[in-house]
Parts: structure tokens; C-alpha cells; sequence
């Protein structure tokens, strides 16, 4: 997803009406680079016993005045093969000293005193769950306007129910315009897909009103469309919208359409309506209540939206005392290149990432040497490139051209930067490949851990490569689940439809995997991702590719210590040992015991962050 990544939508934020502050101070970041090897990609172990063992020695003595907390639980489930599971375990500070049994837990304590916490007794206690890819501003501004999509959306306060028909679309749209009582109010709705909502365009949303100004988000967030009075109170104009090269393509303003790059031509004026202070505030703050409700205790935004404005309000909400969660970012390796030019990307990466180094110990950090990429377009709206077309003869688009994605990732490779790559087709997956075969041939590193994002097409030769290649997958197991009978019935057809998200393969192939939502590509919800790769059932009942079905333990994997290794946070964060950080997602069951297309259904009681209990809202 990358609506948030052009220059010209982080200049619209720059831009708005927010009170003027103090610029942030900002330093130079040092990156260095990985040595040079020649040889074959070996890949390290994930963190497991021996290097928690060495953390814990080289805590600071400090450590030992603070209060230690050990708490109970009916099962500790740690992703550490040397001690799979425990029933107790301490907590100094925010860091924990010692699992196991409690005799054993008393026996690593010695002397020291502890008090003994049975709050979690008869619960279940897991790493804390870890969304390895989402858009806190995209995720706040959808859920925060009038939500119409294929599916339901469960918020803490409200649910919006789905839309499966054309009919019913139309109708939940005319019945929001009719609910606005003043008449010059804009009507934001996201979520539509034609697959399921029928044609939309200027002329049907006309119908809908011919003065309310209307905007209509795809649900994709890749896509807008606007009525008559929207264009004109935006001031977009035939003259606007041409000369502008492949955003002139992308865009067709008789149809009110803008998709892909051609969304640039609309952004600066409509982001002055969408992203108010306050919808803005309130979407981030229903945002950490939805990801606290769902276990979530870190998150990172890939091709981070910023602007010193923006990262003020991040702080007030996202840094709050009571947000019990990390918000972390990797910097924009499209957007920062278009706004300063290749020859200073490097500098400005650096000077973005200094903003918030992870050293800082705050809940807001930019990851150093870590840049995120593009290939080609959305999946929702199906947009990425594939090799055998689509079955309408549409094409797919470009977000980054082969041209633009060999020369910046060949900027920020040279640079010592790990690649966060998005790719959805398996055509972009070709180009995505080919470029780091590139890559390792002039420049070979060790433990590069580039990571191919979204990974929703692909074939079995190009599994193998990636492997070959020492890439790593962070895929979204809801794209199966959600789009595979539509996108077999059209586009795609059932063969390929069917195996998006080849996540077995991938695990066959020993290559590390995590799960993300993409927010609000797919519900922010860890325990319903894992139950999307285990079952791989749609919304037909079937089971869309079930060879490509991984077990609970792959899963829940996914979602802790493997999402954390995609970070290169494994010796902080994924699981329970001493010396890493006290995060924990506390289950009222245990997943592996419960039916397995049962998962999603097991409640979540809390989390613990930093060594601090924060129960859902009414389970405390």
C-alpha cells in the first residue's frame, strides 16, 4: 500500500492548518554496510536460549534494584525451542529476568525479592502479537469516515456491516449523503470495490447528489472518485490533470477516476478536506484502542508518512503513557528520492531516521538502515503486474518503474540499507527478483534480509528463489481468504486465484515468514491472520489452495518471533526470554488446543507492555 508515500501527499499534510511548532531537531544517522561475502547467503539462527542468556549477563546492575514481578499463568507459550513453554515468569523494569517453572523462576531470582502476581493465572501469555506491516494514518482516516466494503469492519464502538451487492451499496451511499443535515458538508466513504459494488464514476455519484460534494476512497485506498461538485470545490480542471506524464495516464476526470500516480493530481487539494486535526486525532486514537483490543503490542509503517506536524500529534497519541504499544517506521525510499532528487536520498534518509533513533528507548522509533521500496500497483484493485495478464485484458500499473526500482535500490543496497520491497504480482516479482540477483552479484551481503511485502503472486520457481537469494516474505495471509472467489470468478481465474499467498512453499523452503495486515488493507487483528494462513477458508465456505495451509505453530510464528526477525528486533522482541522486552498478549485459551479454524474466535484478554498489564476494556 502506498497512497502515503508521494511527495505530493506528505507536502498536502505539510500544508494543512495545523498551529505552527517548533521544527524537530534532527541529526546525521551513520549507516554502515555489511561485509562483503562472496560465498553462498548464509542465514543466522533466529534468537533462541544462548543469546538471551548473553543479554541478561550484560544487563546493567541497575537492573537488580528494580521491583521484580513474577507473574503466573495457566501456559507461557515463549517461541524458544530450548523452552517452549513455562508457567511463570519475572519481570524486572520492563525486561524479563527468568522463565520456567516457578521453582525454577525462585532458583534464578536467588536471593532477590519478587512479588508474585496471579492476575494471569488462568490465562495463557504469548510474546506480544506484532503487526509487521500497517498505515496508522491510513487506518485512522478510513475507519474514521463512512465505511461501505465486502466486509465487516468490528471496531471497539461500532461495527459497520458488509456490502455484498451493487444495490446495496447504492443504497448504504444514498442513506449516508441523506444522514449529513448540512447541505455543503462533504460525504467520505471508503471501502468500495467494483467486484462487489458495480461501476462506480462522476456520473453515478452525481445520482447520489448533485451539490453535496462526494468523495469515494477505494478499498484499496489506491483509488478516488469524486462527483461534479467535489472536482469544482477542489478545483480540478482538464488543464489540472494534464501534461503530467503517467499521472496524467492514471487519472480520467469525465469519470471523476484517479488511481496510482494519477492520485497525486488530486491529493493536495482533497487532503485539506480529508486529514482534519480532528479526524485525525480521533482515528488515531479508536486506531490504538482497535490494535490494543486485538493483542497487538508492536506495529511498523513501512514507507512512513512524515511531517514534523504530524509526528507532533504521533507523540501526543501514539507516545502516550497509556498507548501500551510500539508505533515503528521504516523511511520512504520512493517519496524521499521524488522530493530531493537521488543525489541527496542518502542524506535525507538519514536526517528522517535521526528524528527518532530506536536507541532513544521511546514507543516511536524509525528503524536505522532500512528503506522501503516499491514495485507495482494494488492488488485490490488489481493493479499488480502479472505475467499472463488478466483474463479482461485490463493491464496492471507501475508504482516504481524497473528503471526507478534498479536504480534506488541499487542507492540504498550500496548504502548498507535493508529493502523493504512491495510486490504483488508475479511479473513484479520477477523484476523484484532480478534486481536482487543484481544486487548480490556486484555487491554481495550476508544477512541482507531483504523482504518481499504483500507477496500475493508468485510461482513455486520463484519461492525457490527467493530462498536462493536470501530474501525473507512478510505476506498478507488475508489476501486468499478475502479475494480469492472474487478474483477467480474475474481477473485472476481460480488457478491462480487460488494460490495467492504461497505461504507453505515458503516455510518448505525454510524462509522466514511473518504475517501483516497492511491496515486497512486487511483487518489489524494477529490472531485472525494466523487463522487466515491455517485455514485459508473464504467467505464461500471453501478452501481457497489448502495445500498452501500452514500448521497453528507456523502461524502463530508468523505473528511473534518471525515478524520480529523481519525487523531484525528478534533479540528484543517474538518472544519470551530473559533479557527481552516484557511484552505479552494474554489468550483466555490456548490457541494450539482449540479447533483450528476455531483461532480467530480465542478472546483476548490484554496485553502486557513494558512489564505493565493493560487488560481490554471491561476484562480487567
Amino acid at each position: 500500500m502506498c497512497f502515503g508515500c508521494s511527495p505530493v501527499f506528505t507536502a498536502a499534510l505539510r500544508d494543512l492548518a495545523w498551529p505552527s511548532r517548533r521544527r524537530i531537531l534532527k541529526g546525521a544517522a551513520a549507516l554502515a554496510s555489511g561485509p562483503f561475502l562472496a560465498e553462498a547467503v548464509v542465514r543466522p539462527a533466529r534468537a533462541d536460549g544462548d543469546v538471551n542468556e548473553q543479554i541478561t549477563r550484560a544487563l546493567p546492575s541497575a537492573t537488580s534494584d528494580a521491583t521484580v514481578t513474577v507473574f503466573l499463568a495457566a501456559k507461557i507459550v515463549t517461541m524458544e525451542a530450548a523452552n517452549p513453554t513455562a508457567e511463570a515468569v519475572a519481570i524486572a523494569g520492563k525486561r524479563i529476568v527468568a522463565v520456567g517453572s516457578l521453582d525454577e523462576v525462585k532458583a534464578a531470582l536467588g536471593d532477590q525479592p519478587y512479588q508474585l502476581d496471579e492476575t494471569l493465572k488462568a490465562r495463557v501469555v504469548m510474546p506480544g502479537f506484532i503487526d509487521q506491516h500497517l498505515h496508522p494514518v491510513l487506518g485512522a482516516l478510513t475507519l474514521a469516515v463512512v465505511v461501505i466494503a465486502p466486509e465487516d469492519w468490528v471496531l471497539p464502538d461500532k461495527t459497520f456491516k458488509a456490502s455484498d451487492s451493487e444495490a446495496d451499496y447504492r443504497a448504504r451511499l444514498k442513506a449516508a449523503e441523506g444522514s449529513i443535515a448540512n447541505p455543503s458538508d462533504w460525504l467520505i466513504s471508503w471501502g468500495y470495490q467494483p467486484l462487489w459494488h458495480g461501476p462506480l464514476n462522476r456520473s453515478v455519484l452525481d445520482g447520489v447528489s448533485s451539490s453535496r460534494p462526494i468523495a469515494v476512497w477505494h478499498r484499496s485506498c489506491h483509488e478516488l472518485f469524486f462527483n461534479t461538485a467535489a472536482l469544482d470545490q477542489l478545483g480540478i480542471t482538464e488543464a489540472s490533470t494534464k501534461g503530467k506524464g503517467l499521472w496524467s495516464e492514471q487519472s480520467n476526470l469525465a469519470e471523476g477516476h484517479f488511481w496510482e500516480g494519477g492520485l497525486n493530481l488530486a491529493m493536495t487539494p482533497f487532503l485539506k478536506v480529508l486529514v482534519t486535526p480532528e479526524r485525525l486525532s480521533f482515528g488515531l486514537k479508536q486506531m490504538v484502542a482497535y490494535e490494543h483490543s486485538k493483542g497487538v503490542t508492536a506495529y511498523n509503517e513501512p514507507g512512513a508518512l512524515y511531517t514534523p506536524d504530524m509526528w507532533k500529534v504521533y507523540e501526543q497519541i501514539l507516545g502516550a503513557a497509556d498507548t501500551p504499544m510500539y508505533s515503528t517506521f521504516i523511511a520512504d525510499g520512493r517519496g524521499i528520492p521524488d522530493r530531493v532528487g537521488m543525489d541527496k536520498a542518502l542524506a535525507a534518509t538519514a536526517e528522517q531516521i535521526a528524528v527518532a533513533p530506536d536507541s532513544a528507548g521511546g514507543k516511536l522509533m524509525f528503524f536505522p538502515g532500512q528503506v522501503k521500496l516499491f514495485a507495482d500497483g494494488a492488488i485490490i484493485s488489481q493493479l499488480m503486474q502479472m505475467k499472463d495478464g488478466y483474463l479482461d485484458g485490463h493491464q496492471g500499473a507501475w508504482i516504481l518503474t524497473p528503471d526507478e526500482i534498479e536504480a534506488r535500490s541499487k542507492l540504498y543496497w550500496d548504502a548498507g540499507y535493508r529493502l523493504h520491497i512491495h510486490v504483488n504480482g508475479d511479473l513484479g516479482l520477477e523484476v523484484v527478483l532480478d534486481m536482487l540477483e543484481r544486487r548480490m552479484r556486484e555487491n554481495p551481503r550476508p544477512d541482507h534480509r531483504s523482504v518481499i511485502v504483500h507477496f500475493a503472486n508468485s510461482s513455486e520457481d520463484q519461492v525457490a528463489r527467493i530462498a536462493r537469494l536470501g530474501a525473507i516474505v512478510s505476506a498478507n495471509p488475508y489476501y486468499p481468504v478475502g479475494f480469492a472467489d472474487k478474483f477467480g470468478e474475474f481477473g485472476l481465474g481460480p488457478a491462480r486465484a487460488d494460490v495467492m499467498v504461497r505461504a507453505r512453499s515458503v516455510v518448505d523452503h525454510d524462509i522466514p515468514l511473518s504475517y501483516h495486515s497492511d491496515l486497512p488493507m486487511g483487518p489489524s487483528d494477529p490472531l485472525y491472520l494466523a487463522w487466515c494462513g491455517v485455514n485459508r477458508i473464504t467467505p464461500s465456505g471453501r478452501l481457497a489452495g489448502p495445500e498452501q495451509r500452514v500448521s497453528v505453530d507456523q502461524a502463530l510464528r508468523a505473528i511473534t518471533i518471525e515478524a520480529a526477525y523481519s525487523w531484525r528486533k528478534e533479540t528484543e522482541l517474538g518472544s519470551i526470554a530473559p533479557g527481552k522486552i516484557a511484552n505479552f498478549t494474554v489468550l483466555e485459551a490456548d490457541p494450539y488446543a482449540v479447533p483450528p479454524e476455531t483461532l480467530k474466535d480465542v478472546p483476548i484478554w490484554g496485553t502486557v507492555f513494558e512489564g505493565r498489564l493493560f487488560p481490554v476494556a471491561g476484562r480487567g
